[in-house]
């Protein structure tokens, strides 16, 4: 059996982390690891599996001998490693934006659309987690009835913006709990003129305003889905529209999802079915018992839980549903380790000539 040596790239990072522990507990057989990180970074060490190992500075040289790169370190370090990794031959996964909407780049869900992956010239992209557990939860009632829109409004955890973000919260918290004046300088966004406290507040605000009045998060997950689905980011064969808030929660990702089936003969009971046959997808759906998934109960497992499936009873074909998710797991670092798996399983860990 062949082993990988394989690069985590942003091994220090929250992501970064758990790519070091989701390699660990699966069976991709590796021969060497190596951990990279910024210069600040360097000579940390990490555990994998029972071996300590010394966190390097990246450097394009870093990648020599590498076949899998999996890359978490944010979208500007990413365009200015990957492109190395690729030249000296290594296949990466990378979980930032920078690569995404690039036409020759697949963006890859494993059991929606990793045949793409067959495409890839050495490069391949980690959707964004919000669309991930979207269209994970949305995939086996699109193949089944096919779906002609779909809106969301999500609830996003304040760990998807980074560590900083989120011990910030927790202080704003406890200083509105010590009736002290909580600072702000990084949310909604550290590029932004202003800041505001998340902790006992919502923040319609994720990444920047667009012209059209849609922040950049708005616009991912608008063509990221039509992308993963029609392997076009423009698509007019669905419309997608989305909301996102940044709410005051550690892990965990909450959508409500509504969607409108071409075939209407769909019902709620057969859009459970499909849900619960769906490896990954775990139905929480019996509101008699209070039963519906929740982020506390999502963080930690590579799941996408989903609940309080309802017909919309103004329209026709069209529903409602509730999707959760770990979005450092399975928005992340479980999908960037099924996606090398994937690679392996049908020898694609090779840049093409």
């Amino acid at each position: 059996m062949k082993e990988y040596v394989i690069a985590i790239l942003g091994a220090t990072g929250a992501v970064g982390q758990r790519l070091i522990t989701e390699l660990a507990q699966s069976k991709i057989p590796v021969k060497k690891i190596k951990l990279l990180a910024s210069k600040r970074s360097a000579g940390k060490k990490l555990k994998f599996k029972n071996q300590e190992i010394i966190v390097e500075e990246t450097t394009p040289d870093s990648f020599n001998d590498v076949d899998l790169v999996l890359s978490s370190p944010g979208g500007a370090i990413s365009k200015k490693f990957l492109p190395e990794a690729v030249k000296r031959g290594a296949v990466c996964v990378d979980n930032s934006s920078a690569f995404r909407m690039e036409e020759d780049v697949p963006l890859i869900i494993p059991g929606v659309n990793d045949a793409q992956l067959s495409h890839h010239h050495g490069i391949i992209a980690n959707p964004n987690c919000s669309t991930i557990q979207m269209v994970a939860a949305l995939y086996p009632i699109f193949k089944r009835w096919g779906i002609s829109q779909i809106v969301v409004s999500t609830y996003q955890a304040v760990s998807g913006a980074g560590k900083a973000a989120w011990d910030e919260m927790l202080d704003q918290a406890k200083a509105h709990l010590n009736h002290q004046k909580a600072t702000a300088n990084i949310l909604p966004t550290a590029t932004d003129r202003k800041h505001y406290s998340l902790a006992f507040n919502l923040l319609p605000q994720i990444d920047v305003f667009e012209k059209d009045g849609y922040t950049h998060e708005e616009w991912k997950m608008i063509h990221e889905t039509k992308k993963i689905l029609f392997n076009d980011q423009n698509s007019n064969c669905i419309k997608v529209t989305a909301t996102c808030v940044r709410v005051p929660v550690e892990i965990g990702h909450g959508e409500t999802v509504y969607f409108i089936v071409k075939n209407k003969t769909a019902t709620v009971q057969d859009i459970q079915e499909e849900i619960k046959q769906t490896p990954g997808l775990i139905l929480q759906d019996d509101p008699q018992n209070q039963i519906y998934p929740q982020p506390l109960i999502a963080a930690g497992n590579r799941e996408t839980f989903i609940g309080r499936i309802r017909a919309d009873q103004e329209n026709l074909g069209a529903f409602h549903m509730w999707v959760v998710a770990d979005n450092l797991l399975r928005g992340a670092a479980s999908n960037t380790v099924d996606i090398a798996k994937c690679l392996i399983r049908d020898h694609l860990v090779r840049v093409p000539k």
